[in-house]
């Protein structure tokens, strides 16, 4: 039995829907060293660093009792070196300071970039 929802007239199945492939013009890799092309244009972009202090695991329902005055346990040790990361990716580890009554991060030791981005 034929569905009653679906047109059995091609007339009635409305406009015809046409696929093409997208082609895109051939890029040059030498015209991105032009004026311009330099990282400098973007050295004023604000990004967001992290700096991540530790981590524990909790169950929810101990989560669910947490309340002023809590206190939660981290797993790392006080020395434990404090990891920087842009977009969750680490780039350099440090250790807290304090500078002027905020916490800072000292920077002992930078990270080798990541390769193989598969990210993008």
């Amino acid at each position: 039995m034929a569905d009653p929802t679906t047109p059995t007239d091609p007339a009635e199945a409305g406009p015809a829907v046409v696929a093409k492939h997208a082609e895109f013009p051939q890029l040059d890799p030498r015209a991105a060293t032009g004026a311009g092309a330099t990282l400098d244009s973007l050295r004023d972009v604000p990004i967001t660093v992290t700096a991540r202090l530790g981590h524990t695991i909790m169950p929810i329902a101990e989560i669910l009792t947490l309340g002023p005055g809590s206190v939660v346990e981290l797993e790392e040790i006080i020395s434990a070196p404090v990891e920087l990361t842009v977009r969750g990716v680490p780039f350099a580890v440090g250790e807290v300071v304090v500078v002027n009554d905020h916490f800072a991060v000292r920077i002992k030791n930078l990270l080798p970039p990541r390769t193989g981005r598969t990210d993008l």
